[in-house]
Parts: structure tokens; sequence; C-alpha cells
């Protein structure tokens, strides 16, 4: 790397592993390095900020960007995906036809980032050059970054929760590194949009726990890295919120 996390404002999270905590709605984004490729874990919320991305993950690896992979389709995770020009994009299963649902239509992305004070032409030119994942997973899809499988990672459809197609990413170590999106937040409540299916969100808590295990670090789609004891308890009062009959 030519560059130190530290000097770019990352946190590292595990050995080749990070992530920044992005201003304004304090979304997060991954960077997972291998020999041969580079993963990066949500785009931001712009397309200003997905050219920061970037230029920061540039910085850090010395290559492009080649794989997304977007943990579900809400504006602050999606918006900046057009800034990763010949990047690999991935989804859960049937975030590509999003188009055709109203929650994920460009209209309602555009109205919702203005919505949450995105600048309105900031939101519009992000819109009109709107990327949808390439490949979409169903169950689990290994990603190899590196030569003979020296950097795997695994991409997990895990959802509905948050949303309809909430994905994970799985960067197996010592620690462990989980990357949840927003079926996980820390600097605040769980938002439960009109898109979210609470019925289904603490058993793919449930599943997130199962992929990475006790002693994994989980990144949350908002706020600082946390436990699987974090995970439970969030699992557990989400269960308590939403009225959801739920056995651990």
């Amino acid at each position: 790397m030519t560059v130190t996390w530290e000097e770019v404002g990352w946190e590292r999270v595990a050995p080749g592993v990070g992530r920044c905590r992005l201003p304004g709605w304090d979304c997060t984004a991954g960077l997972v390095v291998g020999a041969d490729a580079v993963l990066l874990v949500d785009a931001g919320s712009s397309l200003a900020e997905g050219a920061r991305l970037r230029a920061e993950a540039q910085a850090l690896t010395g290559r492009r960007v080649t794989h997304l992979a977007l943990t579900h389709p809400h504006f602050d995770h999606v918006l900046g995906a057009a800034a990763f020009a010949g990047a690999e994009v991935f989804g859960a299963e049937g975030a590509e036809g999003a188009d055709a649902a109203p929650a994920y239509g460009r209209e309602e992305l555009r109205a919702d980032a203005v919505r949450h004070g995105l600048d309105a032409r900031a939101a519009q030119e992000a819109v009109d050059v709107l990327v949808r994942p390439h490949r979409t997973v169903r169950g689990e899809l290994a990603l190899d970054l590196g030569p003979g499988g020296g950097r795997r990672v695994l991409l997990a459809d895990v959802g509905p929760g948050h949303t309809a197609h909430d994905l994970a990413v799985l960067v197996p170590g010592d620690p462990g590194v989980v990357f949840c999106g927003d079926l996980v937040e820390e600097s605040g409540e769980p938002q439960a949009g009109p898109d979210a299916v609470p019925s289904h969100w603490p058993a793919a808590l449930d599943r997130l726990l199962k992929l990475g295990g006790e002693e994994a670090r989980y990144v949350p789609g908002h706020g600082a890295v946390v436990d699987a004891a974090f995970v439970r308890a969030q699992r557990d009062a989400l269960a308590a919120r939403f009225g959801v009959s739920h056995r651990s």
C-alpha cells in the first residue's frame, strides 16, 4: 500500500481490511485488499462521495477497485456506484431489477436523497447514471481476490430485513470481519422504512451471526464496529420492537 489506513482517515479492521465513516449520514464504506483484486463495500451517497472513495482506495492499494458489493439499494449506499467504471457490481438477488419496485426506482431514490438533505442537483446527477448490480447473489457466492484462494470473500444474501435485498460480506480471518449493511446500526436505532421486512429482520441477524461466529468483528452500516453480543442484543430488541416471536 502506498499510504496507511490512518493517513486517509480509514479504520483498519483486520489485515488488508478497512472501513471509513462518511460524513452526513455516518454511512460505512469498506475495503478488502487482495493480491489480484480490490473489493469495495458500498459506494456512498453521491458521485462526489464515490469519487472520494475511488481516490482513497487507489491511494491505499495502488490499484483500481475491481469489485463493488452493494449491501442494499438505499441512496446513501448506492448513488456513488457510477464512479467505479469497470468494477463488477454485486447485490442481493432482486436488487438488479429494483427499477420495477417503487421504493428503489430512480425517482424515489432521488426524492429520498433530497428528503434526507442531499443537494438536489447532486442527487439528480447520480440518479441519471445509476448503476445496478451486474451480478446477483442468491444464497452465497465466494469471490477470490488473490491467487489460489489466498484472499477469499463470501457474499451472502441474508435478508430480507432492513430491505427486501440485504447482502452481507464475510472476510474470513483472525479476526473475521462481517460487513452488515444496515441490518445492524450502532450510531442510532435501526431504521425501518416502508421497504423493511420486520417479520424477517431478527432471522436475518441470526444468519449474520452464523456467518461470522462469536469472534468476528461486525461492521454496521452506520456507526462503530461491534461484536457478536451487540448484534444479538439488537436482534432481540428488534424482535421485541416488531412483536416477532423469535427463538435464538
